[in-house]
């Protein structure tokens, strides 16, 4: 990009949700690898069913998100896709679900600034995706190092299994489960298991 910025709040040469694709051509936006898991769609909605009355509560003036598979954009690049990670699931509370009236096509940080509270990857393959901490290029890093969801769950089908890991000075720390197997997230007053 040619032009400067010219103040401190002048995000015009930044693109936003209509000017960055929604789609990089795979069946599930920003997966590299593994394929789509047929209990994705599902689990979403299962998730997002049984958590939208307490966020309704919670934000009684509608202003939350939850997506599925859509893109978080975290930096430009060239293509602008390679800087997005689209988690299967996550939740931003305080921000409009429509944005100039339109349906949110992704999620963009350098326009929110708010990070999502919960990002859960559904594992296609072995997990090794979900756990990659490759600086700039693994999802584990990226979700802990640059986009910050308080809470990052990651849900093995095949083992019907859930591993959260909560950020804590930075960092994600696994977090243990409870007596029912589930993890508090204690900032919306809910658990998550299976």
């Amino acid at each position: 990009m040619t032009s400067a910025i010219n103040s401190p709040t002048d995000l015009t040469p930044f693109p936003d949700h209509t000017q960055l694709p929604e789609s990089d051509g795979t069946f599930v936006f920003a997966k590299r690898a593994g394929g789509k898991n047929f209990q994705e769609h599902p689990q979403s909605i299962l998730l997002t069913d049984s958590i939208k009355p307490i966020l309704q509560k919670r934000h009684p003036n509608g202003q939350y998100c939850i997506a599925q598979d859509s893109g978080i954009y975290w930096r430009m690049t060239d293509p602008p896709e390679k800087s997005a990670e689209a988690p299967d699931w996550f939740y931003v509370g305080n921000v409009p679900p429509l944005l100039d009236g339109q349906t949110r096509r992704s999620y963009v940080l350098w326009r929110e600034f708010i990070a999502p509270l919960i990002a859960l990857e559904f594992v296609s393959g072995d997990g090794s995706e979900e756990r990659d901490k490759t600086p700039w290029k693994g999802k584990f890093w990226i979700y802990e190092q640059v986009i910050h969801p308080a809470f990052y769950g990651i849900y093995e089908v095949s083992k019907a299994s859930v591993e959260v890991y909560e950020l804590i000075g930075g960092q994600y720390q696994l977090l243990a489960a409870n007596k029912r197997g589930h993890y508090p997230i204690h900032p919306l007053g809910v658990e998550l298991g299976i």
